[in-house]
């Protein structure tokens, strides 16, 4: 592998770490504050950092210009994805909350298949999803149906921000998209955070915990995915995605003493292998003439 790729590995497998320590970051603020308080905070820091990562005041000028509606479905995809991984974060082992929002995107590639051969990965995955669920003990300690919805949600959402956020590719706004879907988030969750639990977002002492989970999940992974996207192709690139759920396992079982069983495992890798069989597919259908 040249010099070059394998740096481009390396920023990616760091960028996936910053995002699930972040994770487990949030995670172990939700014992002082609700999830939708430790998002709001996420998203407000994380606004101010994007914009000033990507000098985004100079799309100002442009904004009436701008087609608004794949923008606000953007943006509210954007939102909601965040609003329920934190929920189901609070009800599910970080490896397993990932695991199911991950068929989320899965699913949006899956639904491109136009070969029979392919639908291995369709079984591959809906065979993840169903060893994930501990169903003999599924109100266990360990799992939660309403965290499962909640992560199925933000993997539903999370398939609408990649859907709305090729739209909005088209009008060459660049990163400053992202700025945009951020600061209308955070802006559109606030009134709702002020009214569920308003001493919470003032409580100035969790401000810094707040601001090193949008620093992890947003400054880093994107200023590394930048780099690591140079050098990268769409292929390596999906395939080394697929690590996501196992590295969100591991930081769980490393920062939060998180134990997923023997057969969630399994389930994951299950579902590494469906987006892998994916990207692959993919590739070949792309190089396709």
């Amino acid at each position: 592998m040249p010099k070059s790729q394998l740096l481009a590995v390396l920023f990616m497998v760091l960028s996936m770490i910053s995002y699930q320590i972040s994770a487990s970051f949030a995670k172990q603020l939700f014992t002082v504050l609700d999830p939708l308080s430790v998002t709001i905070l996420r998203l407000c820091f994380a606004a101010v950092i994007v914009c000033i990562m990507f000098r985004s005041w100079s799309i100002l000028k442009r904004l009436s210009f701008l087609k608004w509606r794949d923008l606000l479905c953007y943006s509210a995809a954007l939102g909601l994805m965040n609003v329920l991984f934190y929920a189901s974060l609070g009800k599910l082992p970080q490896g397993i909350a990932v695991g199911l929002e991950f068929i989320g995107p899965l699913g949006l590639a899956l639904l491109s298949i136009k070969q029979r051969s392919d639908y291995i990965w369709v079984l591959l995955a809906i065979l993840g999803v169903a060893l994930m669920v501990p169903w003999g003990q599924a109100q266990g300690d360990n799992f939660s149906i309403i965290g499962a919805i909640y992560a199925l949600g933000a993997g539903l959402c999370w398939a609408g921000y990649i859907f709305f956020g090729q739209r909005v590719a088209h009008q060459n706004i660049g990163m400053h998209a992202l700025t945009i879907a951020i600061a209308l988030s955070a802006i559109s969750l606030l009134p709702i955070g002020l009214y569920n639990n308003a001493p919470a977002l003032f409580e100035t002492q969790y401000w810094g915990k707040a601001l090193a989970i949008a620093i992890l999940a947003t400054a880093i992974p994107y200023a590394l995915d930048l780099q690591a996207l140079k050098r990268l192709n769409k292929l390596s690139y999906g395939t080394l995605l697929s690590l996501s759920p196992a590295l969100a396992a591991l930081a769980g079982l490393f920062l939060l003493g998180e134990k997923i069983g023997f057969l969630q495992w399994i389930a994951l890798s299950c579902v590494m292998l469906a987006s892998i069989g994916v990207a692959l597919r993919s590739s070949k259908t792309t190089n396709t003439p």
